[in-house]
């Protein structure tokens, strides 16, 4: 498998732990939910906030369509995209664990900050790599 492919493969794994989480988070919330029997404050958000969630997940899928074309220059976006999706979400993940228990916490840690050094560490690794590009060993 060409090296630009498997980069892209390590991000699109990193941008499905990202989707895991976000459906494990969503359903402990109602798990959480069901079990108060609706005492727990519902979230609520205006539809200016679902476009940016929209926009913030899409960007996983920008990542791993810049990673494909294996350019130099695209796995520089891709390592600073990446990265940059990287440590929101998890901190993002965090920030949900200490309001809703360790749980959250830990999913968003090995959802998406594992795959996501996996993913930064092949990407660099391809940046730095020496060599005839076009020949795939």
């Amino acid at each position: 498998m060409p090296n630009a492919n498997k980069v892209a493969l390590f991000w699109l794994t990193t941008a499905a732990g990202a989707v895991l989480f976000v459906t494990f988070q969503l359903f402990f919330y109602v798990n959480d939910f069901v079990r108060a029997h609706g005492a727990t404050p519902a979230i609520t958000f205006e539809p200016d906030i679902l476009w940016m969630f929209s926009a913030f997940y899409g960007c996983w899928i920008v990542t791993v369509l810049v990673a494909l074309i294996g350019t130099r220059t695209a796995l520089w976006v891709v390592l600073v995209l990446g990265s940059l999706m990287v440590f929101l979400n998890t901190l993002g993940g965090i920030a949900d664990g200490l309001r809703d228990g360790w749980h959250i916490a830990f999913s968003a840690v090995f959802f998406i900050t594992l795959p996501g050094v996996f993913s930064i560490a092949a990407t660099w690794r391809r940046i730095k790599s020496k060599g005839n590009n076009h020949v795939y060993q």
